[in-house]
């Protein structure tokens, strides 16, 4: 029993060491939901313009302070002639009533200019957020179709490998068949040599998938090697299409960039009252305190004083920002009615592309699919048993093969317009 537990302790150990690599590669494939969380939570230029809009909240702290008071120290009685004291003659004494004068002055700020500062201030914060996820919606578009595109390699790949072990298969029969008698060498050969173009198929889907995953690595900023990443998810189309006007609606509640432009109006009215208000006239209170006898009052001592200094507001008015922030507020006005007029063209376009696809697809989904695979499965059987010539069955094969790998194209358009149309509209309406 001594024996066999350092024996058993030994065995458990080396399982653990490598039972981790094999759960490395083993890897679950992500799903879209799985990827996005990833790529909100990590990817760097979104997190770099979120800190932006932090910054932007601190300013809110900044545009809230009230004026430092002013605080200071004069000093009065310096003696400026020498002093002469009887007996001892005439010395120079400069500090003899010498008195420190504190004094305090604190700038009253008028028209509720910190709070219209405060209030400009937050209207820039909630432009930020919104400009935040206006980038966010643009980098989940390019997000969304690096998925897609690996999907659709996926898909490819899939498609060239089952092309390849079908076409070995006829090469199978076609050897039986020139074992037999039934099939001439040179037609063997020609069956043979054309499997390179099976094999080139599978390469090149190959390389295109581990490109498109390399660059949705990028996008989440992860370093898992691409052997070890993968995604999944469903690669197939939806008829169902809402009417126009509900995007367009949709668009008007949900794009981001447009609420950033109705929120610079919003910010530009609050600059142009701030402007006002600045052009107000701000009095700056005093008050000081000293040691010094009063002449009126022989047993007064201490004096106490106080004065209020009110600038005269005759050549700057803040004429300029008034004007300014009035002009203003006619741009921002303009600029929101363009991208209004964008929002429509965006959502209009991408709902052309996704009705198009659409159009397309249905034709393939519920005839030509069906049609290849009947007729290449026809002209097969025929070939094997000697009741159709090689070209006729090479000429089957391509098309069935130009049939699927359109189908898988037109898929991966359309999951890209929906992507479109997403991005236009401003949030997920399709998967």
């Amino acid at each position: 029993m001594k024996r066999f537990f350092p024996l058993f302790f030994a065995s458990a150990m080396t399982a653990l060491l490598v039972l981790p690599p094999a759960l490395a590669s083993a890897q679950q494939a992500l799903t879209w939901d799985q990827v996005k969380a990833k790529f909100e939570a990590a990817n760097p230029a979104l997190k770099a313009d979120a800190l932006g809009v932090d910054e932007m909240k601190a300013e809110e702290i900044t545009a809230f302070l009230r004026p430092n008071p002013n605080v200071g120290l004069s000093s009065d009685g310096l003696q400026l002639a020498p002093h002469t004291v009887p007996g001892l003659g005439t010395h120079w004494l400069p500090l003899t009533g010498n008195q420190l004068v504190p004094s305090i002055n604190y700038l009253h700020e008028r028209e509720h200019k910190r709070e219209l500062r405060l209030e400009s201030a937050k209207e820039g914060t909630q432009i930020a957020g919104s400009q935040h996820e206006n980038l966010e919606r643009n980098l989940l578009f390019d997000l969304r179709s690096m998925f897609v595109q690996t999907l659709e390699a996926k898909a490819v790949l899939d498609l060239a490998k089952a092309d390849l072990v079908y076409y070995d298969n006829i090469i199978e029969i076609s050897r039986n068949r020139l074992r037999a008698g039934d099939l001439a060498q040179i037609d063997l050969d020609r069956i043979e040599l054309l499997r390179v173009e099976y094999e080139s198929e599978i390469q090149a889907a190959i390389v295109n998938l581990r490109t498109s995953k390399i660059q949705l690595l990028q996008l989440l900023d992860d370093r898992t090697p691409v052997e070890q990443f993968d995604v999944t998810g469903p690669f197939d189309f939806s008829e169902e299409l809402k009417p126009l006007e509900d995007f367009r609606q949709i668009a008007l509640d949900a794009r981001p960039d447009l609420r950033a432009a109705l929120e610079s109006i919003q910010q530009a009215n609050t600059n142009h009252k701030l402007a006002f208000a600045n052009g107000s006239t701000d009095p700056t209170f005093s008050t000081w305190y000293s040691y010094n006898p009063a002449f009126n009052n022989a047993f007064g001592r201490y004096t106490l004083g106080a004065s209020v200094n009110i600038p005269l507001r005759i050549f700057d008015r803040n004429q300029g920002e008034k004007q300014r922030t009035q002009i203003d507020i006619g741009r921002d006005q303009e600029l929101t009615e363009a991208t209004r007029a964008q929002v429509f063209s965006d959502v209009d376009s991408a709902y052309v592309q996704v009705q198009s696809s659409v159009a397309l697809l249905k034709p393939y989904k519920a005839q030509y699919n069906d049609q290849a695979l009947r007729v290449r499965d026809t002209v097969t059987y025929a070939y094997e048993h000697g009741g159709a010539s090689l070209m006729d069955f090479l000429n089957a094969q391509s098309d069935f093969r130009a049939v699927q790998l359109a189908y898988v194209q037109l898929i991966g358009s359309y999951l890209t317009a929906a992507g479109q149309l997403n991005l236009a509209v401003g949030r997920e309406v399709i998967q």
